[in-house]
Formats: C-alpha cells, structure tokens, sequence
C-alpha cells in the first residue's frame, strides 16, 4: 500500500483529489494538510510517502524537499496553470501535474513517480484542447449573476446554509437554484461542481469574481 501525503489550500480541490486518489486499490491518503506546517509534521512524520501538494502553498522548495528525501519520500507538485516546470524539476521534484489535469492523469502520475520515474506534464497538455475550454464559456454564459456567486461559495467550501447567509436568503432557494446549476453544467453534485469549476479557467475565472463582489457586500 503507498502512502500519500495530500496538501492544497483549497479545500474542495483537495477533497476531490483525495476521491480520486482513493479509488485506487494501491494508494492510502495518510494525510490532509491544509498549510505548510502541517504538511513539514507529515513528511517527518509517515516517512516513505509519495508527498502530492500544490504550489500554491508557496514553499521553500529546497527546504521541502530537504524533509521529503530525510523521509526516504518522493513529490508530485500540482502546479497553478502557466508555471513552467522547470521551477520545480530544478528542486528534483519528481513529478509535475497541472491544476486541471484530469484524474486520470494525476493517478498516472503518481503511479510512474512510484515505480522510479520522472513523470512532467506540458501545460499544453494539462489545459486541454479549445473545445473544451468553450466549455467553461458556455457554461459560464448560461448561469446567471445569482447562479454564478453560488458556484464561487461553492469552490471556497460553503455549506448551503452559510451560502444562504451571505446572500440573504434561505437555504431551500440556495436548494433550488442548486438543482438549476447542476442540470447547465452536467454534474450531480457539490463536489463535482467545484470540480468542473476548477478545471475550466474561464468559468473559474467568472466564479472567482463574482466570489469577490459576494466578500465585499457581506464586509
């Protein structure tokens, strides 16, 4: 069984990861961590892990990666979408997938870093083809202003009734225009949701700015 050692800042990403991940009859999740200290006590701590955490908790990456090879470890970053890979195949990262990889591509990426190899994805190839980013367009054309805050509470964590709170509403509305959101973007549930947001930069894009008019109404 491979221990995997699971950190991102952003909490629904790291919740689907960790879904992902533990699909797989060979992985085991041994810890979540949420910021950068947390994530150095769990190196040290399950030593001979694969160590998967995102750039975006800004690390000292050569002393990250001092922990990581005390622990008899290896890395996999998830690297935010238009960073080269060469910021982390410097620090002997060894492997690098993008923030919209797919599942499929993550696990595969894992897998080869396991068995002694250098796995590096091309963003080009974590982006995806220009069909699929008119995904995210179409998507983000067809919520509405109210739909589209809701998504962004929904990427940042929130639960229907904080949700309602911020907008001032009730939940049984947020419910409702749960149901609408779902059947425009195709998934079947919250975690999907945040998920299909995360990996369509324009739709991510939309959701994050609507999320921003959303703090500064309820400042």
């Amino acid at each position: 069984m491979n221990k995997i050692i699971l950190a991102d800042n952003q909490a629904i990403f790291r919740a689907g990861i960790a879904k992902v991940l533990a699909s797989e009859e060979d992985f085991r999740v041994a810890a979540q961590c949420a910021d950068l200290e947390r994530l150095l006590l769990s190196v040290d701590a399950y030593r001979a892990s694969i160590v998967l955490f995102a750039s975006a908790l800004r690390p000292d990456y050569q002393d990250l990666m001092s922990h990581v090879k005390a622990a008899g470890s290896r890395s996999v970053v998830i690297a935010e979408n238009g960073e080269p890979a060469q910021i982390f195949t410097a620090h002997d990262i060894r492997g690098v997938v993008y923030r919209n990889t797919t599942g499929q591509a993550l696990v595969e990426c894992v897998h080869r870093v396991i068995k002694g190899f250098s796995s590096i994805q091309r963003p080009t190839e974590a982006i995806g083809s220009e069909e699929e980013d008119s995904v995210g367009a179409r998507v983000r054309d067809r919520l509405t202003p109210k739909e589209m805050k809701i998504v962004a509470l929904i990427v940042q964590g929130c639960k229907n009734k904080e949700i309602a709170l911020r907008l001032g509403t009730t939940e049984q509305v947020i419910k409702n225009y749960l149901r609408s959101v779902y059947d425009k973007t195709g998934v079947s549930d919250r975690l999907e949701l945040a998920l299909f947001t995360i990996h369509h930069r324009i739709l991510a894009a939309a959701a994050a700015e609507a999320g921003n008019s959303v703090q500064m109404r309820t400042a």
